[in-house]
């Protein structure tokens, strides 16, 4: 696999892992059979005449498993993060997702560069919000990326 198709195979993962986070959040799917449906119906399919790039489907689980696994934590980081007065109750659902994976690859995945997985999530919340939010999105992360020491 070339390194741009990697890259975006891993891009197409990073954007599932975030709707696959909504979803569970909204219907709470267990794990399993969320991970299944979007193994079978979401990933690299096309939906409604939208096409979805083939995801790498091992990164795909991992967010999505490890920020399950690790929501609390992550929580925390991000809680810290926020402004006086604000509360992951207070984001909206989408942007809490996106904030959640990102966090998650920045403290557990050191094989991604800090900068590609700031911006990489950059990307993902310019796919939902205006550019205020993307930059909020920047922001975070690289908080949480120093707390980690990144």
């Amino acid at each position: 696999m070339s390194q741009n198709s990697r890259s975006q195979a891993r891009s197409a993962a990073r954007l599932g892992a975030v709707q696959a986070l909504y979803q569970q959040q909204m219907e709470g799917t267990r794990l399993a059979k969320l991970l299944d449906e979007f193994h079978q119906h979401r990933l690299g399919r096309v939906i409604e005449d939208e096409e979805y790039a083939e995801a790498d489907v091992d990164f795909f689980d991992d967010i999505v498993g490890g920020v399950e696994a690790r929501r609390e934590e992550i929580d925390g980081k991000l809680t810290a993060r926020l402004a006086e007065g604000w509360t992951l109750a207070r984001l909206d659902k989408t942007m809490l997702q996106i904030l959640r994976a990102g966090t998650y690859e920045l403290i557990a995945r050191p094989d991604v560069p800090k900068a590609s997985a700031i911006s990489e999530y950059v990307d993902v919340a310019k796919a939902f919000f205006d550019d205020r939010e993307a930059k909020f999105v920047n922001g975070v992360l690289d908080a949480v990326a120093k707390d980690a020491g990144r």
